[in-house]
This record gives structure tokens, C-alpha cells and sequence, in this order.
């Protein structure tokens, strides 16, 4: 099968193009490696080396037999994305080449502008392309769990069944995000929704979680294979922010109260959860949506984890609860829905101690790398 991933340069990506790589696809990437040039405007850097994406797919080539076919250019660029999906005329479209930071979305107007702009933009140029070149081709749609934000009510799997005054209609879920970025998804998961109702495309937004981990059966192959572990407040998550402070040894910081509650997933779960969404294709027109974690946590539960399995190796964490910089409802009810994939057999990978631990061992080799400067959040998302 023809699997065009945009975005192979990504967290995500690039561990991506070579699962499918290994399961037999024909693999073609694209990038422009915005993600990079943030990181250079920024100041921030992932802990680990990780090689150019040209060096990656070189050294990849050379010791594989699935090989992965990539294509230099930027999706806002409509004519270029035109001659790639005429060229390769692709079975199934994975799309994560879009801006990833909700922090780095809140900073200013410029940010929130660029967010906006590339990636509503970005996934339009994508439709429209699809349309005209290989309209049958299944898109599967990064989205994430931030569009739903954090409702009173439970959250279903991208729709809700409502009765009012009488009448009965099935609509897409209410969405309440709490950032520019996961506003983006917004209206990219609306865009698509269009698409696929009034052109017959056919397209699985995966609504995921936070995703966590750093290493999968193709990376762990050779370090030049790596993905990046950020821990920095633009692109870093809370449990490698976590991980990299047990490391320093400080204190874990909490932002508020920290009873933040979201989805998680380990990044092997990430990868089977687009497996399982490539094989399980909707009908044309239909547009599927799964929400896309194995677990949910607050940020204190997290804090607490991490506490407990460190101590198993004589660690002794403190936890701290800082000013929160992100305007979020820090208690609130959550109880989202993720019985499409549970229900398609998936295994999740579970947040223990085990786990932890080996997070914490792999960190530690990086120790005298850490950049000290750039974990404390400076981004106040209410300016």
C-alpha cells in the first residue's frame, strides 16, 4: 500500500515512516522542517542528538530493505503538494505537518497568526489536492484530545446524539479548546468534516492524547534512528519536563493546584493506534473519528507516580505547585470516551513504574546536556 506521512521529521513522524516502512508500505514523507526552525527561534533543543531527516532515511535505506522515499517542501505550497499527490497517488494519507506547540501558540500574535495560518491553511491545501489527484485515498488526521477542551459532560468519540425540542440529530462534539493550536484542529477537524460530506472523501481524525516515550522496536535499531525527547516549555510534555527534573535533582513543578486531567498515551500505542485506523478505513464520505489514549491522569497524579517508582531506587523527590502560566480550569470533570480502539484490540502500554524508570535511566545518560534555562515556563497564555 502507498503511504504518504506529512511531517517524517516529527516526534511522531519519523518513527512513523519506519513502522509502515516494516509493515510493508511503499513510504513517501514530506517535510519542511518548520519544527526545527521553531526550535532554532526559540532556543530550545531536544535533549538527544537527532540526525537531519535526509541523514535518517539515508541510513535507513541503507539497512533496510522497505525503503522510505522523501519529499523536501512546505503543504502551504499548493502547486508542490499537487505534483507530489499526482506523482504518487497515495493509498493512505497520514497528516501531522502542522505546528505541534500549544505554548509556543499563546506567546503572541505573530505565534497564534503563524499556527493558525500554517496549519488550517496547510490541511485546506491538503483536501483540495485529495479532491483533484486521489480522491478514494484515506486521510488520517492527527487531531487531539485539546479540542474538546475539559466539558462538564462526558466526552464522546467526536460526535454527540442530542434530542431538542423534540427532534433528534447527530452533530460533532462541542469543542472548547484552551489554546490557538488545539483551536487549529478545531477547524481543521470542521474543514475535513465539510470535505467529506460534500466531496466523498473519507477521512479518521484521531483525537490523541499526550503522548509520551522515546523509544520504539525501529528506533531503538541505532542511535542515528533516535526521535527527539523534549523537555523545554515549547515543545516538552509534562512527563519529560517531570523525568528531566528528578534527573537535576529538583523539585517537580506542578503548575496550580494540578488537577489537570488528561489523556496519555505511550508512543507505541500511537503507532498502533494509526495501524489499526489504516487498516480500518471508513466508507467514502464518511468522516470517523477515534479519541486516541490509553489513560487519564492529572498533572498532581503524575507527579505522585513519578515520586513513588523513583523511590523505589532510593530517589527522594519533592513536589512543588507553581503559579499556573496556562489559563485552564485547574479541577474540573473528565471522562472521555476511547472504546473505538479498545474494541479493535488494542494493548495499551501502561504508565508504571517500570516505565518510569527506565524514562528516568535514559535521561540520566544526557545529564551533563540538560539546558537548565529553558524548563521553567516563561509563556503566561493570559497576556
Amino acid at each position: 500500500m502507498k503511504t504518504l506521512i506529512l511531517g517524517g521529521d516529527g516526534y511522531l513522524g519519523w518513527p512513523t515512516c519506519m513502522y509502515f516502512a516494516n509493515l510493508g508500505h511503499e513510504v513517501y514523507t514530506v517535510d519542511n522542517f518548520c519544527k526545527r526552525q521553531i526550535e532554532l527561534e526559540v532556543g530550545v533543543t531536544p535533549l538527544n542528538k537527532v540526525f537531519t531527516l535526509q541523514e535518517r532515511i539515508d541510513f535507513w535505506n541503507k539497512n533496510s530493505n522497505n525503503k522510505i522515499e522523501l519529499f523536501t517542501g512546505d503543504i502551504l505550497n499548493h502547486k508542490f503538494l499537487y505534483e507530489i499527490l499526482e506523482k504518487i497517488k497515495p493509498e493512505n494519507i497520514i497528516h501531522y505537518a502542522e505546528q505541534p506547540s500549544a505554548p509556543y501558540s499563546m506567546a503572541d500574535r505573530q505565534k497564534a497568526y503563524f499556527t493558525q495560518s500554517n496549519n488550517v491553511l496547510g490541511n485546506l491545501n491538503l483536501l483540495f489536492a485529495m479532491k483533484k489527484y486521489c480522491k478514494d485515498a484515506h486521510l488520517i488526521k492527527l487531531g487531539t484530545m485539546g479540542e474538546y477542551g475539559t466539558p462538564n459532560i462526558d466526552i464522546e468519540e467526536g460526535w454527540l446524539d442530542i434530542e431538542h425540542k423534540g427532534r433528534k440529530e447527530k452533530i460533532l462534539y462541542p469543542k472548547k479548546p484552551n489554546s490557538f493550536y488545539h483551536l487549529s484542529k478545531v477547524h481543521d477537524t470542521n474543514n475535513i468534516e465539510f470535505c467529506c460530506r460534500n466531496w466523498g472523501l473519507k477521512s479518521t481524525d484521531l483525537n490523541q492524547g499526550v503522548v509520551y516515550g522515546f523509544h520504539t522496536k525501529e528506533t531503538m535499531l541505532d542511535e542515528k534512528l533516535q526521535t527527539s525527547f523534549h523537555y523545554d516549555e515549547v515543545f516538552g510534555t509534562v512527563i519529560n519536563r517531570f523525568i528531566t527534573q528528578a534527573v537535576l535533582g529538583k523539585n517537580l513543578t506542578v503548575y496550580g493546584k494540578g488537577g489537570q486531567q488528561r489523556g496519555y498515551l505511550n508512543i507505541m500505542d500511537t503507532l498502533n493506534c494509526v495501524r489499526m485506523a489504516s487498516e480500518n478505513p471508513p466508507d467514502a464520505g464518511e468522516f470517523n473519528i477515534f479519541n486516541q489514549f490509553t489513560e487519564t491522569f492529572t498533572v498532581s497524579d503524575i507527579a505522585f507516580k513519578i515520586q513513588k517508582a523513583l523511590d523505589k531506587i532510593n530517589l527522594k523527590i519533592k513536589i512543588d505547585n507553581l503559579k499556573n502560566p496556562r489559563n485552564e480550569l485547574e479541577e474540573h470533570y473528565y471522562n472521555p470516551s476511547n472504546d473505538k480502539f479498545i474494541k479493535l484490540g488494542l494493548k495499551p502500554h501502561l504508565f508504571n513504574d517500570e516505565l518510569i524508570i527506565s524514562f528516568y535511566k535514559f535521561v540520566k545518560n544526557y545529564e551533563n546536556v540538560i539546558n537548565k534555562n529553558i524548563i521553567d515556563p516563561k509563556i503566561s497564555w493570559s497576556k
